[in-house]
C-alpha cells in the first residue's frame, strides 16, 4: 500500500520559509501571492498488514512533531 503523509505548520507558528518564498515570488514579479506557508510530504510503500496504529505512531513519533505541526495520511490507489 502506498501513503502519502503531509505535514504542515498549525495556524499561528511561524514559517520563515513560507515567508522567504512568498518575496521570493513577489521579487519574480508573481503579483498576488498573499500568504506562504511550506509543508513536507513523505511517500511511504507499506506492507497491507501495517495497522493505521501503526501508521500514526509513525508520524507521531518521527514524521511530524506534534507540537508545531499537524499531518494528515493519505491512501494512494
Amino acid at each position: 500500500m502506498k501513503l502519502r503523509i503531509f505535514v504542515t505548520l498549525k495556524p499561528g507558528v511561524l514559517d520563515p520559509q513560507g515567508k522567504a518564498i512568498e518575496h521570493s515570488l513577489a521579487a519574480l514579479g508573481f503579483d498576488g501571492v498573499e500568504d506562504v506557508r511550506a509543508g513536507k510530504m513523505f511517500e511511504l510503500q507499506v506492507a497491507d498488514n501495517v495497522t493505521d496504529k501503526a501508521i500514526e505512531e509513525m508520524c507521531r513519533k518521527l514524521l511530524a512533531n506534534t507540537v508545531i505541526e499537524n499531518y494528515r495520511v493519505e491512501r494512494v490507489g
